[in-house]
């Protein structure tokens, strides 16, 4: 790592309103699930009234381009007990909102409120459990005591997705930027490609390491040792959560709850087809070139500090709140939120704009031209 340039940490002691001060705008954490909350204690709405609570899902897309740069190191003497906090208010409100939006819909209401409803409840409670859920989720599975990660792994299963949990720790961030990572986007790959590719993938991967940590790669489906499989209790606790809901509240709340989960693991997808487009790794060691950061404040405090995932992937173990700014790691054109529509409807302005990252960085199927960079890794 000796090329790369270190980052200079804050290292004064704090005061107690200085630990607020630099607490307080992590609150914006808040912002979806608190209007998901809204919507599914409210509700059920008319179809007009439905629409309002998309306002500042989409709202957050121009908030995104407008919210400035955030490039200030951590302070490391920082107490992690409001960090923590939070991150536990986040799971509860996840919780709540998809019991409560299937709730909802197991009301009679006329057709086109329902229409309506269900797809606003799947944008706005999908979108809390993207942007939020999955995001902390994400940094749960990554805490060392199994009580977070136990938290994490019960959030996944809110979106059908608790396999994440053993692919992303035990294979992604191994595998990350080699051609045997399914998370991460090939050169010049679009994300329809992507998204085709790497959703099944994923599972195949986290059920093969599920058997290798068992013993036996080649254990058949019925092998009696696949009962501790972490991967097939997953899918046991979130078809089980899926089939409570449609019991009490109806098939409707079902139908709702998957559209809600369908919708926050294509955000996920969204997410991890850009944070490593197009980057390669040859050595060994995971450095900061390897992933793309960007430093939109919203995005920062938005989503928990996803923004910095360079430090993520180099230094796992950080929590949030102690993720750095590294200057090696390639700059997304956008923050995460305004990098949606860019991948969704401009994918070939996406890519152009990120392959002149690339030139400029020498980085990916660029990094032909800087050896030193590669023999850094």
């Amino acid at each position: 790592m000796e090329n790369l340039r270190v980052p200079e940490l804050d290292e004064a002691p704090l005061s107690a309103p200085r630990v607020a001060a630099l607490f307080a705008p992590h609150l914006l954490a808040l912002l979806f699930p608190l209007n998901a909350l809204a919507f599914v204690v409210t509700g059920p709405h008319r179809w007009w009234v439905s629409l309002l609570f998309l306002v500042p899902v989409f709202g957050s897309v121009w908030l995104d381009a407008r919210s400035g740069a955030m490039t200030r190191q951590p302070a490391p003497s920082i107490p992690a007990l409001p960090f923590d906090v939070l991150l536990l208010i986040l799971v509860v409100v996840q919780v709540a909102n998809v019991v409560l939006l299937a709730r909802s819909f197991s009301v009679g209401r006329p057709l086109a409120d329902t229409i309506v409803g269900a797809i606003a409840g799947m944008i706005a409670v999908g979108s809390s459990s993207g942007y939020s859920g999955i995001v902390v989720a994400h940094e749960l599975i990554h805490r060392p005591r199994t009580g977070w990660v136990t938290l994490g792994r019960l959030v996944l299963c809110t979106v059908m997705y608790e396999h994440f949990y053993t692919e992303h720790v035990r294979g992604h961030h191994v595998r990350v930027g080699t051609d045997e990572d399914p998370a991460t986007a090939r050169f010049g790959e679009s994300f329809q490609r992507f998204y085709l590719r790497t959703v099944p993938a994923q599972f195949r991967s986290a059920w093969r390491l599920e058997k290798v940590r068992l013993g036996d790669a080649s254990m058949k489906w019925y092998d009696p040792r696949l009962l501790r499989s972490r991967v097939l209790q997953g899918v046991v606790v979130e078809c089980g959560m899926a089939a409570t809901l449609a019991i009490v509240f109806g098939p409707a709340a079902l139908a709702v709850h998957l559209m809600q989960a369908w919708w926050a693991t294509r955000a996920l997808e969204v997410v991890n087809y850009f944070e490593h487009w197009g980057l390669r790794r040859e050595g060994r060691r995971v450095l900061p070139m390897h992933s793309w950061d960007t430093h939109s404040r919203f995005t920062y405090y938005a989503l928990t500090g996803l923004s910095r995932h360079a430090d993520h992937h180099a230094y796992s173990a950080r929590p949030y709140q102690q993720l750095r700014v590294w200057d090696d790691s390639p700059k997304l054109p956008r923050g995460y939120l305004g990098m949606f529509p860019l991948v969704l409807a401009q994918n070939k302005r996406f890519q152009r704009l990120m392959t002149a990252e690339l030139q400029r960085r020498r980085l990916g199927p660029f990094v032909e031209a800087a050896p030193s960079q590669a023999g850094a890794a």
